[in-house]
């Protein structure tokens, strides 16, 4: 499993909000220039962050973006959720009668144990976590 461009992008978009948020709004051209990620592309992504309101729009001439929430309060599950759905790596882990063997499967309770441990560590970390640049230790080999 991959994570999207969407979902990458999109991080990278709210945490540079949350990093260059102060006197005035972030107007995105600043952000496609910072994050290397096309305006057409931001553009896109913005409007679902706005209407789930992760973020807020500003207008005028000094207008921009802001993010609606505080650091804190938005977590990477969230913002996966927003814009690709369900972290879930196959249907079948909480749409059972997707398919035919979901009874009888013998793989599907090792989807539903990596799904929901995904689930917990993306519900865990959020926006703040990413801004002090925390990580999560990795286990030697």
């Amino acid at each position: 499993m991959k994570i999207s461009t969407r979902v990458r992008y999109g991080l990278r978009l709210l945490v540079d909000l949350a990093e260059h948020t102060g006197v005035k709004p972030v107007k995105l051209r600043e952000v496609s220039e910072r994050q290397e990620i096309s305006l057409n592309y931001l553009r896109q992504l913005i409007m679902p962050l706005e209407a789930n309101g992760m973020v807020r729009s500003i207008r005028g001439n000094r207008g921009g973006y802001v993010l609606g929430k505080s650091p804190e309060q938005v977590s990477l599950l969230e913002v996966m959720n927003l814009l690709d759905g369900p972290v879930d790596l196959v249907d079948c882990v909480k749409e059972k009668k997707l398919c035919g063997m979901a009874d009888t499967c013998p793989t599907r309770s090792v989807w539903i144990e990596l799904s929901q441990n995904m689930e917990t560590t993306l519900s865990r970390k959020t926006l703040k976590d990413l801004l002090r640049g925390d990580t999560i230790p990795l286990s030697p080999h």
